[in-house]
């Protein structure tokens, strides 16, 4: 084991922190070798970043899918780049191997990423890239540029398309208001089946007197002398819009250039830099004696925060807005991986991922009626429709179905963190009937217990199995909390309820829970019996909790195991007072899964697809629900004594709950 962590703490030093300039709001990168970008992200629009000069790699878009053309199972949708620049000095284009002194550097307080480089003997450029927090649709790329010598330098805007994108079409046009000449350069295109229109429009900003824009071919620029010695600064901005949100795209995506230009470009990245303020001040993590965990911890949050936003009425997906991995589907990921951590902290946003489930209640009831159930089954992968949209040759998507109570228990736990009887009320419906679907799945055995046979478990190695630990311990949970919700809001008990979450089978052998029925100590793919006691309420009993630890903690796959486990563990080991164990496990929650030169993670520690936000979650977790003691009951947050690791001087979590309480704990 000592070995193990000695060589993952050697791949961090090779990778994240090959970093000089870093800090517990910044990370540096001087190496463009095996790069892994970073989403800057405002929960509308992800702009991940890129190694080469003045380009971005993509942009993801929240809730806009379509189908693929390979089997027509959807897909979140990249955006049209507007942000990309190609610049010329002295006749000399600017590219990614004629360039020098490259580093770039990511504010995680400013949600704000910085690249500068030199130009042969000419010019040091920074070129910095913002998806603007306090306007939802509305992004923007700084460009610094400090002469060396007399210089002439050409700019020009252009747009990529990417190949999901059909009928892209480029129009440059000025607009006049009074005396007022709107520069606005735009370009359109639908996606592959033509039910959802993408528009994205730009102009440029300038500190002093405007430059005039000219159009060559598909790009839109200037030409302008600079001085020796002089900064020269201007931007370009705009924004991005779809018919999924509003009706005429094209034009609103034209108004957010002609805003930017009345707001000018210091206005705008003062209402961003406030917008992520008012997250910090609400909502943070301090490790003080831990740089690199001060780190982690603030990267993981940042990239949570920029995942999402209150008023979108979106879920988060397993990567975020970071790419298009797993389609930008909605998983458990969600409800139990990185939902606690918002809850806790920002329960706004933590509501707009139950907003996402709400709103498709309708086809959750219809899943359940398509396989001869009552009440509501969520699908297991979800999109912007709300049925199933998991790949067909994919077993979980009929049959891992822990989803549905792990949507119900979220519900719960929000009521249960603001005691807001109105909400509860309006949402009952939502456990009352993912309740009665539990009611309808389960089989009745001959001694009056139930079974709920044939599913995919958490650990999803375990196909085809029959009372899988976690399933029927959520199914458990997600009853018992239907029970409370009727009886604060005096609404009728279906006796059916509490017969079933009475008597579900949890079967034990040999004083260890049993992952399943029959099971004899195969690998586990991640955590599932451990759930039972954290986040789950279902084992209590310390001497159960240790012996299950020690159990399943050896049976995790440690080769492709993704990082939720050890998050899990760690926060069992902390409740317990094993403080060692605990961070032991907080450390491969992350350390084997983070990619240069940033740290980004990824799903386990032998793929590259980052950014994993749900193992960012569970990581958050061990911090919150672990070493900082706090405890989710029925009454709210419950502020328990914390127990560090010895690398700590202390942690404070700032902004818990709907009182954003602050804790500060020593060592």
């Amino acid at each position: 084991m000592k070995f193990k962590l000695l060589v993952f703490s050697c791949f961090a030093s090779l990778s994240l922190f090959s970093q000089n300039k870093s800090d517990e709001w910044h990370l540096t990168a001087n190496s463009r070798q095996n790069y892994f970008g970073v989403a800057m992200a405002n929960g509308q629009i992800g702009i991940v970043t890129n190694d080469e000069p003045l380009k971005t790699k993509e942009i993801i878009l929240n809730g806009v899918y379509q189908p693929s053309l390979e089997n027509g199972i959807s897909k979140i949708v990249r955006g049209i780049e507007f942000l990309n620049l190609h610049m010329s000095i002295n006749n000399e284009l600017i590219k990614s191997d004629n360039i020098d002194n490259w580093s770039q550097q990511v504010s995680m307080k400013e949600g704000m990423s910085s690249v500068s480089f030199s130009f042969k003997e000419s010019a040091t450029i920074n070129y910095t890239i913002l998806a603007n927090r306090a306007i939802p649709y509305s992004a923007m790329a700084i460009v610094e540029i400090t002469p060396k010598k007399d210089i002439e330098i050409t700019v020009n805007n252009y747009m990529v398309v990417p190949e999901e994108l059909k009928e892209a079409k480029s129009q440059y046009r000025v607009l006049k208001d009074n005396q007022f000449l709107m520069p606005v350069f735009g370009t359109s295109a639908k996606t592959l089946n033509g039910k959802v229109t993408i528009a994205a429009s730009t102009t440029f900003l300038f500190d002093g007197d405007k430059e005039p824009l000219k159009q060559t071919g598909d790009e839109v620029g200037f030409t302008k002398k600079l001085v020796k010695g002089k900064k020269y600064r201007f931007a370009i901005a705009g924004g991005i819009c779809t018919s999924k949100d509003i009706t005429d795209p094209l034009n609103e995506s034209e108004r957010q250039p002609i805003f930017a230009l009345q707001e000018g470009i210091d206005k705008l990245v003062e209402r961003h830099k406030q917008a992520w303020a008012e997250l910090w001040n609400t909502g943070d993590i301090q490790i003080e004696g831990d740089l690199d965990a001060q780190q982690r911890v603030r990267f993981a949050l940042y990239n949570l925060y920029s995942f999402i936003r209150p008023e979108t009425r979106q879920s988060i997906a397993p990567m975020g807005l970071s790419s298009q991995g797993y389609n930008g589907h909605i998983f458990w990921d969600s409800e139990l991986w990185m939902y606690p951590t918002l809850l806790a902290l920002q329960p706004e946003l933590a509501k707009s991922c139950l907003d996402y489930r709400s709103d498709r209640l309708e086809k959750a009831k219809q899943k359940a009626t398509i396989y001869g159930y009552k009440g509501a089954m969520f699908p297991w992968e979800s999109d912007d429709t709300g049925e199933e949209a998991t790949p067909t040759w994919a077993l979980t998507g009929i049959f891992e179905q822990h989803i549905t109570a792990d949507v119900a228990i979220a519900f719960w736990n929000y009521y249960a963190l603001t005691q807001d009887k109105s909400w509860l009320k309006s949402e009952y419906k939502v456990l009352k009937e993912t309740a009665d679907f539990w009611v309808s799945r389960v089989v009745k055995n001959t001694d009056g217990s139930y079974s709920i046979l044939n599913v995919v478990g958490a650990d999803e190695y375990a196909q085809h199995v029959d009372d899988n630990a976690f399933t029927n311990a959520s199914a458990i949970e997600a009853l018992r909390n239907t029970i409370k919700a009727a009886t604060i809001l005096g609404e009728p008990i279906n006796p059916k309820w509490v017969a079933v979450s009475d008597n579900i089978m949890i079967h034990r052998e040999n004083g260890i829970t049993q992952n399943y029925k029959g099971y004899s100590g195969q690998t586990i793919k991640q955590g599932d019996v451990n759930l039972l006691a954290y986040p789950l309420h279902i084992i209590t009993d310390r001497e159960q909790i240790i012996k299950d630890l020690a159990y399943y903690s050896e049976k995790v796959d440690k080769k492709d195991g993704p990082a939720m486990a050890h998050g899990i563990l760690s926060v069992l080991y902390a409740r317990l007072g094993d403080k060692e164990k605990a961070y032991e496990h907080f450390v491969k929650a992350y350390l084997p899964n983070s990619r240069p030169p940033f740290g980004v993670f990824s799903e386990s520690a032998n793929s590259n697809n980052p950014y994993f936000a749900t193992g960012a979650g569970a990581m958050l977790q061990a911090v919150i629900y672990g070493f900082g003691g706090v405890e989710q009951t029925d009454n709210g947050l419950k502020y328990n004594k914390g127990n560090l690791p010895k690398q700590w001087k202390s942690l404070k979590i700032i902004g818990l709950g709907i009182d954003n309480k602050t804790i500060l704990i020593k060592d």
